[in-house]
């Protein structure tokens, strides 16, 4: 299950705090890569050259993809294969080709949860460097990514993370199979 939207959303707030429900959790890959690429000189990271951020996302998408399926259910990931897609678009780059059939290949559940842009709590940090404009736009091309895709894309409200959890409980119930 993935919870997804543009940068400073709330998406990993409120995957803690599923976390502390007693639900299992993934982690976002990209704050973890770009982590990774401070202490190695940087060349994958994102406003170098996100080309390579985009491959390195993957890879570590596809391994934990991997983890999940073969653990317990429900899993929310912070973010999942798809957002890649909608990062390239954002920066007007091609999607190359095995992206794209990873992001048809590798399913998650059909609900993904979006968190929208919301301004009040946009913040900027040393790993989230893009505008509130950028944010914007990003939010705007994972759900278009996600519903390509087709998965039924399904907004959070911007509420505060107790809110979103609940939201988020009662969706699933009424969704299930």
């Amino acid at each position: 299950m993935v919870l997804t939207g543009g940068p400073g959303a709330g998406k990993t707030t409120l995957v803690r705090r599923l976390a502390e429900a007693g639900f299992e959790c993934a982690p976002e890959v990209g704050r973890r890569i770009i982590r990774e690429q401070n202490l190695v000189g940087g060349r994958g990271l994102p406003w170098r050259d996100p080309e390579l951020f985009a491959e390195l996302m993957l890879s570590q998408e596809l391994s934990r993809y991997q983890e999940i399926r073969s653990g317990s259910f429900p899993v929310f990931c912070d973010r999942g294969i798809p957002d890649i897609v909608g990062y390239l678009r954002t920066l007007d780059l091609p999607v190359p080709p095995h992206l794209d059939t990873a992001a048809r290949r590798y399913r998650y559940h059909r609900v993904v949860f979006l968190a929208p842009f919301w301004p009040e709590i946009y913040r900027r940090d040393e790993q989230r460097l893009q505008s509130p404009e950028e944010a914007k736009r990003t939010c705007r091309a994972v759900w278009d990514s996600y519903a390509e895709y087709g998965y039924e894309v399904v907004p959070l409200p911007r509420q505060g993370v107790e809110r979103r959890a609940r939201f988020v409980r009662r969706v699933l119930a009424s969704r299930a199979p």
